[in-house]
């Protein structure tokens, strides 16, 4: 090259240009930066039309090289003009591209590259972000040594603290029916129904409750004064307490099982249970229900919503409390997966009374993101994506339903004074 004098922003843009090509992350970048790219695999050797070197494809309309498409980029980007240091004839090389972007920058359009073909920042951020998903896709989900150990370690609790084969619910007091009363079956049936003596049976609970009962409609003084004498209002209440109390120390037993809950302090240990027992024996029961024909099926027992009607509990109550067993039944989860859901709900950090709200919430999230990996992991059904969705939407609506719990379980105690300490201690506001 004949050297003659240039002007002091040429200078500075030779010196510059392998700086930039250097710094500049997008150099070399072979996917998801904006060029439209077309290989020929024919075989033989392609070269760059710009510098000479090997080329990797077609690139803004023209055969080059990493190097020269991703300047090519920037130089459309960049709003600065250039010049040519010596006499805008440089013959650009493998060797010497980046001496004078000028004059690559003219070999570029020479050949036939546009501009126009340049993707926005947005875009090129939006299509990387697509091979990154696709990517992550394509690569098997797995759950780590940890999430399976806390998978393990739910599981072992649960079989240990939880008879699914229901033995010892004949050891409680009866249900009391009579044969009008027995739970009814309908196959098929898409909402959940009564049995034959339910209208019976809210007529005969009606002339026995008191006035204090919001439900019911006020007696007489005289009516009131024959009611002492009569016998038990709720007929099944002896056997849901029997069946309740037994519940409740399973659910403590299962707590204090589980590594994560034995850590924390004893007041947040008792809130956590005083919070969530009533929905962890919600799901269990769950594992009993038939969403064909309405009935818990738990061992030698079925349960049906009459029994729960007979032990004083209210439509306020059964009616989502239905649809619920109904919405989670039909997700068909596995064991894993229901006691993953009974741990997120254990270790909520918004129950009344927490203190270490930071190290339950850490606890809730890594039981839910084991639950997520796992189902990713482990299902492989069409709208898989959509189930951890469902089951945490089941958990939110547990929330409003034990309040209503709460709230009946005190009125049938006013009532029919027979539900067990341990249940009225789980559900006192007091910590």
């Amino acid at each position: 090259y004949t050297y003659t004098r240039t002007h002091p922003q040429c200078i500075l843009q030779l010196r510059m240009s392998k700086e930039m090509e250097e710094l500049s992350p997008l150099v070399d970048s072979g996917h998801g930066d904006g060029s439209e790219e077309e290989t020929e695999d024919d075989g033989e050797p392609k070269i760059c039309q710009v510098c000479g070197d090997k080329s990797t494809g077609y690139h803004f309309n023209a055969m080059t090289c990493e190097g020269c498409k991703g300047f090519f980029r920037r130089a459309m980007k960049r709003p600065a003009q250039l010049c040519c240091p010596f006499q805008n004839t440089c013959v650009i090389t493998k060797t010497n591209r980046r001496q004078c972007q000028s004059c690559r920058l003219q070999k570029c359009l020479s050949i036939g590259m546009k501009r126009e073909l340049i993707m926005s920042d947005e875009a090129v951020e939006k299509r990387r972000m697509q091979i990154r998903r696709k990517k992550m896709q394509e690569e098997p989900v797995t759950l780590s040594p940890q999430q399976e150990a806390v998978i393990q370690e739910l599981l072992t609790a649960h079989q240990k603290t939880f008879d699914m084969t229901c033995a010892h619910f004949i050891q409680f007091r009866p249900l009391d029916r009579d044969q009008k009363s027995k739970c009814s079956r309908e196959p098929n049936s898409n909402r959940f129904t009564y049995a034959t003596m339910h209208e019976d049976a809210v007529q005969q609970t009606i002339s026995f409750v008191s006035p204090s009962f919001p439900y019911f409609s006020i007696q007489s003084p005289e009516s009131k004064e024959k009611n002492r004498h009569k016998r038990a209002i709720f007929t099944s209440l002896p056997h849901f307490t029997d069946l309740t109390t037994y519940m409740i120390k399973n659910v403590i037993n299962f707590a204090k099982t589980l590594t994560m809950f034995r850590a924390l302090i004893i007041d947040d240990q008792i809130s956590l249970l005083k919070g969530a027992t009533f929905e962890i024996i919600l799901i269990h029961f769950n594992m009993f229900f038939n969403e064909v024909t309405g009935i818990w099926e738990c061992g030698p027992l079925q349960y049906c919503l009459d029994d729960a009607m007979r032990a004083g509990f209210q439509r306020h109550l059964l009616d989502p409390m239905m649809n619920f067993h109904y919405t989670l039944r039909k997700l068909h989860l596995s064991e894993e997966e229901y006691v993953l859901m009974q741990a997120i709900s254990l270790f909520s950090p918004d129950r009344p009374g927490v203190k270490q709200h930071s190290v339950i919430d850490r606890n809730q999230e890594t039981l839910a993101l084991t639950l997520k990996t796992y189902i990713e992991a482990k299902r492989t059904e069409p709208e898989t994506h959509l189930l951890f969705p469902k089951i945490m939407a089941c958990l939110t609506e547990m929330r409003s339903m034990n309040e209503e719990y709460t709230k009946q379980v005190l009125k049938i105690q006013d009532i029919q004074p027979e539900v067990s300490p341990l249940l009225l201690e789980i559900i006192s506001k007091d910590s």
